[in-house]
């Protein structure tokens, strides 16, 4: 099933039993059934003002094509998107409104939010086969369901996302990286340290052994900045790769699961020394890739109480582990609530929380 309107998918949403929502089919994750209903025919840029900084693209428009039409102009996304083909083994064409079914953000999380911040606006069919928009094309005040957060990084489980509004930064002058061969718990320490510092970092990395930090910004200014965190820290200026950060290249084509934390900084180091697994730290310890070769860990017990473990890549004896966290009783009855309210017939992505 393939829509090229609204009034199609309308239609195709109304008919159907269970729906397996797809874009370029590059980054879902959890077990997922239903007849494939695939939104690359909702493709296209029907808006970009680079004076206003703002974008409106239909959800099945290539995040190729939009990061190509930004760079004409200097401009990005700012979030920073991961490309998760070569660590989920896939191929396919990532879309914008995957992008956005997934929150997928990279790096400069730490300093501009996450792809649900830049979002301005969304249009979407519903479990009736309503079409839904909230939000616009500015940045405003609102009062009742914020659906713009709400769809963001809701996996298609709420509604098929057809229109996009997004805020778009421009591409900053200057760049640097400033980089330590640290230990982990001192790398970690260091990287909350400049965090915490009044110097703006766009990014916080570790990976072995290397702790990274990244600044950008006007050239005098991000001058400026390097200089006081080498004293501060003892890092030096050093060329990284920041996509390899972003896209977790480290674990691809590798065997074993995968997994990705959400825990308190603070509590990275240990974690990762007690499970005694290769890791990939961002955001300051914020965000943990963890590579299990064995897929014997107990990573999500571990987990426990400090944050959640979402498992990105299964390996065969894992068919029955849960992708995401079980929610917690009063988080889960807002969940259901939701989804009762906007998929009544529970038609989209069925599986995927479960």
């Amino acid at each position: 099933m393939r829509p090229a309107s609204e009034s199609e998918l309308s239609e195709m949403i109304q008919a159907a039993q269970a729906l397996h929502i797809q874009g370029g089919g590059t980054r879902g994750v959890g077990c997922v059934v239903g007849e494939v209903l695939d939104t690359s025919g909702l493709s296209g840029v029907e808006l970009y003002e680079p004076g206003a900084l703002t974008l409106v693209a239909r959800a099945g428009t290539p995040l190729a094509e939009i990061n190509a039409l930004l760079a004409s102009e200097r401009q990005r996304l700012a979030f920073e998107v991961p490309d998760m083909r070569a660590v989920l083994g896939r191929q396919g064409v990532s879309t914008i409104g995957g992008v956005v079914a997934a929150n997928a953000s990279g790096p400069r999380r730490v300093q501009v939010g996450a792809c649900r911040d830049a979002l301005l606006g969304v249009r979407f069919v519903d479990g009736r086969g309503d079409v839904i928009k909230n939000g616009g094309r500015v940045m405003k005040n609102v009062t009742g369901y914020d659906l713009v957060k709400l769809m963001a990084g809701a996996h298609g489980t709420l509604g098929v996302l057809t229109e996009l509004s997004f805020k778009v930064q421009a591409v900053p002058e200057a760049e640097v990286t400033l980089v330590a061969e640290r230990a982990l718990p001192q790398g970690l320490a260091d990287l909350r340290a400049a965090l915490g510092s009044p110097y703006d970092i766009s990014g916080a990395a570790w990976i072995q052994g290397r702790a990274m930090i990244r600044l950008e910004g006007m050239a005098g200014s991000v001058a400026y900045r390097a200089g006081k965190l080498r004293d501060l820290l003892g890092f030096e200026e050093a060329p990284s790769d920041w996509a390899a950060i972003r896209d977790v290249s480290a674990f691809a084509r590798r065997t074993g699961a995968v997994w990705k934390l959400s825990i308190k900084p603070t509590e990275a180091a240990a974690l990762i020394q007690r499970l005694g697994l290769e890791a990939i730290c961002d955001w300051g310890g914020g965000l943990v890739w963890l590579l299990d070769p064995s897929a014997a860990a107990d990573v999500r017990g571990a987990v426990a109480g400090i944050g959640h473990a979402t498992l990105i890549r299964a390996s065969s004896r894992m068919e029955t582990v849960p992708a995401f966290s079980p929610e917690a009783p009063a988080v889960a009855t807002l969940t259901a609530g939701l989804r009762a309210k906007f998929d009544p017939r529970s038609v989209f992505n069925p599986g995927m929380r479960s």
